[in-house]
């Protein structure tokens, strides 16, 4: 990317460490990269320094990554928006892409892979292999995106949730407290 070109870029993550390392990267390959640890902070950073993408993750502390979306988009619609999660669930992933996002990425993850998504130009709907599973999902990892599915039509609710799945709510939050099962 040639020096006049570079873009800027605002990465919200709650876990600072991350976040410096990732501006970090993107720097050393060409971004100017702004960093916020809450959606204020990054409300705020979007207004000023107007970047040309964002990567938001899911969780942010206190906040919610997805409310964080719709604002964003309102202040730049041109903005590329990736979400970051390392809680990823096809329930989460569609409802990003469904509120505006470009894209959705599941940490760990490298910066060659979030710049290989900044890159991808701007397109109106995932690519067909953004959310489908190349294998078929093992029966653990299809009761993980069942229960993220009813969490979200629950709007987050564990007791609601819990009752619709027919489960005790202790179990469920202890199946909700683990990472999610890989394929």
């Amino acid at each position: 990317m040639p020096a006049d070109a570079r873009r800027g870029v605002l990465v919200v993550d709650d876990d600072e460490r991350f976040a410096v390392t990732l501006a970090a990267a993107l720097a050393r390959r060409g971004y100017v990269a702004h960093v916020a640890h809450d959606a204020a902070a990054a409300l705020a950073t979007a207004r000023t320094k107007e970047p040309d993408a964002a990567v938001v993750d899911l969780k942010l502390g206190a906040d919610d990554g997805l409310a964080l979306i719709g604002p964003l988009r309102s202040a730049h619609p041109k903005m590329r928006i990736v979400v970051l999660t390392g809680y990823a669930s096809i329930a989460t992933a569609v409802k990003a892409i469904k509120l505006g996002a470009d894209d959705y990425l599941a940490k760990p993850v490298t910066a060659s892979a979030v710049v290989a998504v900044l890159e991808r130009g701007a397109r109106k709907e995932p690519a067909p292999d953004a959310l489908a599973p190349l294998e078929p999902m093992s029966p653990r990892r299809l009761e993980w995106e069942h229960i993220q599915r009813v969490l979200a039509e629950h709007e987050g609710n564990i007791s609601a949730t819990a009752r619709t799945l027919r489960m005790h709510r202790r179990t469920l939050q202890r199946k909700l407290s683990k990472r999610p099962i890989q394929s």
